[in-house]
């Protein structure tokens, strides 16, 4: 059951252990999961890697993908900087059995040791991070060389403004994160993605478009958990978020790029 207040709306809290309130942040998760992990797996393929070695999750949250990542044979750290999120992604990982390193790390900071990883996924961080050249910074002083950094992030156009901006965080009836979560200064177009990419060394590998099932769809899956009809975990199946490679992204997109071998 979701937890209410005053009025009869849900509570809105990010990173809460609380299971009755809306997490916007996992609620994102859960529906990303597939597209992102088969993503990530076409990148590896066509890039001639296997789903193994050591991978690094910025901006894990509750620890779903880097715990995917895990269930495909990686190595994996897991960075985020909520000490909330860091410890219930902690707790899951333990109930699963799973020998993921959990840290609490903002991502402008990771902490985490030069030319380490094979794989840095950037999740729930560009969007984000008002310093986004650090960002990718660190992830490409982390990468070793010829690693891949994957990434998913929010395009700044006026239809992801409708959904980031109104929808998800001001609308009474959809809204699933606190006021001021996403600004429209935070979201970045493919091209200034590309540009800070170059910047650090890393070559671009292009972009690509996931959406919804439908509007409908979309909608449905929100309405559905803000009133706890559905948890989490049926989120991806019910709103059924899909890669579209031949689509121009209009509200959310991923992407790749490679770091040079020495």
């Amino acid at each position: 059951m979701t937890a209410k207040v005053r009025g009869g709306a849900p509570r809105i809290a990010l990173d809460s252990a609380d299971p009755g309130a809306v997490d916007g942040r996992q609620i994102r998760a859960a529906a990303f999961q597939g597209v992102r992990l088969e993503y990530t797996a076409e990148v590896l393929a066509r890039h001639g890697r296997a789903a193994n070695g050591r991978a690094l999750v910025v901006g894990s949250g509750r620890g779903l993908l880097a715990h995917g990542l895990a269930g495909l044979g990686f190595e994996v750290t897991a960075v985020d900087p909520s000490p909330a999120a860091t410890a219930l992604a902690r707790a899951a990982a333990a109930r699963n059995g799973l020998a993921v390193e959990h840290r609490t790390a903002p991502a402008e900071r990771p902490g985490v040791p030069e030319v380490a990883f094979d794989l840095v996924y950037l999740a729930d961080t560009l969007e984000i991070t008002g310093d986004p050249d650090r960002v990718i910074e660190e992830a490409a002083r982390g990468l070793a060389p010829g690693g891949l950094l994957v990434y998913d992030t929010v395009n700044r156009t006026p239809v992801s403004r409708l959904v980031y901006l109104v929808a998800f965080q001001r609308l009474p009836m959809t809204r699933v994160v606190p006021a001021g979560r996403y600004a429209a200064r935070r979201l970045r177009t493919p091209a200034e993605v590309a540009a800070l990419l170059a910047r650090h060394g890393l070559t671009d590998g292009g972009i690509c478009d996931f959406k919804p099932r439908s509007v409908r769809s979309l909608m449905a899956g929100i309405l559905a958990r803000r009133s706890g009809r559905i948890d989490d975990d049926a989120l991806q199946d019910l709103v059924g978020f899909a890669l579209a490679p031949e689509g121009r992204p209009v509200v959310t997109y991923l992407g790749h790029a490679r770091k040079g071998r020495l």
